[in-house]
């Protein structure tokens, strides 16, 4: 009888054949997590290797049936994404394996990755206005976001956390995480300008970014920031009037 459990592992990591093998004890001995919320992330040793390990929240009968049968799960999509972000010349983690396990639709999956050596994440300049070199860093994100959109790369969760950076010596390496939500097409403007919706930012800090847009895109400059700014003021505003909502209950 087969195993339930299945191993799409990169040709780069057949070190981590073993560890992937035992997954699950090695993630559940590890007491620490990263992040633990509907998903869970670790980082655990392999071979020498950090490795950050994604645990997706076990789905609901009915998306477990879709998920088998029709749709791609969600560490699959991570590890498709990944390998077509560096086909892009875009920086993510590098993806070392997405384990499935069907009993027999799907239960739980994995998405293994190297860990990212950051210096940072965008939040801290974001909610810092003191940070170091602040406003160059907000110059080379605009730069990368506009690089994004030329590809074609549309982040569907394009929130701070999930934009990692990196100090190097010709400026700043960016990564993103958190990649299973994810569209490849040609952006229409909206989109483009949507897509800083979730930085939660202060409008000085929009109308740099989007000024720099701007430049790297050809886009007219004004529209850029009215745009990016009204996208913000409209995302804060559900956010908040969802917040006041769960006040009220």
């Amino acid at each position: 009888m087969p195993s339930p459990m299945q191993i799409t592992l990169n040709p780069d990591f057949t070190v981590c054949r073993d560890f992937c093998e035992q997954i699950e004890t090695h993630f559940d001995a590890h007491q620490e997590s990263i992040h633990k919320a509907r998903n869970e992330i670790k980082k655990l040793p392999c071979e020498g290797q950090q490795v950050v390990v994604k645990s997706f929240k076990v789905p609901n009968f009915i998306n477990r049936l879709v998920y088998t049968y029709f749709r791609t799960s969600k560490a699959q999509k991570s590890y498709d994404n990944a390998l077509y972000l560096q086909s892009l010349n875009i920086h993510t983690p590098e993806p070392i394996a997405y384990i499935q396990e069907l009993t027999p639709t799907l239960h739980k999956s994995f998405f293994l990755s190297q860990a990212f050596e950051y210096d940072f994440t965008i939040r801290e300049p974001l909610l810092e206005s003191s940070f170091t070199d602040r406003k160059s860093i907000f110059k080379a994100f605009a730069t990368f976001t506009a690089d994004l959109h030329k590809k074609g790369v549309l982040h569907l969760d394009y929130s701070p956390g999930n934009i990692l950076v990196k100090r190097v010596d010709d400026g700043y390496l960016f990564s993103i995480v958190d990649i299973n939500r994810m569209t490849f097409k040609t952006l229409t403007q909206k989109e483009r300008f949507q897509n800083f919706s979730r930085l939660w930012a202060d409008e000085d800090v929009l109308i740099l970014i989007a000024k720099q847009y701007a430049l790297d895109t050809g886009l007219e400059e004004t529209l850029c920031q009215q745009q990016i700014i009204h996208f913000d003021k409209e995302n804060k505003r559900i956010k908040n009037f969802k917040k006041k909502l769960r006040k009220k209950r």
